[in-house]
């Protein structure tokens, strides 16, 4: 595309973990609100956790003129479904920074999961989104995601 910096994609590593532990944060704001965890020293454990473990796809979109700042991140995990033993994906997180192109990450950052999961042999994906994040559910619909899943809640006491 013209008119833009052009980004690129790469494996996350622990220099990049100051940036993801923010995303993560946002990521449980947005899907949490008021109950979400925002301690930094657990988001950096888990993240730690799983960059270079195999079975986890850790990426970050970087600028191309400014490699060392993430400016989005996406985070796959390979799992086994436990009762039919057959391997899938499962979806952790994908954010960006507010940029005026964020779509465009995104859609990079998803692109590059896809890609990493099909050469892990991984033809099954799973992602959950809250019900508000319309951002995130256009992007899963426009790599072919469908909803097959409605989680229900309910809180306090009703009349």
């Amino acid at each position: 595309m013209t008119g833009g910096p052009a980004y690129l994609v790469r494996s996350a590593t622990e220099a990049d973990l100051d940036a993801i532990v923010c995303y993560e944060i946002e990521i449980a704001r947005v899907s949490f609100a008021d109950e979400a965890i925002t301690d930094a020293a657990l988001h950096r454990k888990r993240v730690t956790g799983a960059l270079g473990k195999p079975g986890e796809i850790t990426l970050v979109a970087v600028a191309a003129g400014q490699p060392d700042v993430p400016v989005g991140w996406a985070w796959l995990s390979a799992r086994t479904n436990s009762l039919t033993g057959q391997r899938y994906g499962n979806f952790r997180s994908l954010a960006t920074s507010d940029l005026p192109d964020r779509s465009r990450v995104g859609e990079l950052l998803l692109a590059a999961v896809l890609a990493a999961a099909d050469e892990a042999g991984l033809s099954q994906l799973t992602g959950k989104v809250h019900a508000t994040n319309l951002g995130m559910r256009a992007l899963y619909r426009k790599f072919g995601f469908t909803a097959t899943h409605i989680t229900m809640e309910r809180t306090g006491r009703q009349p």
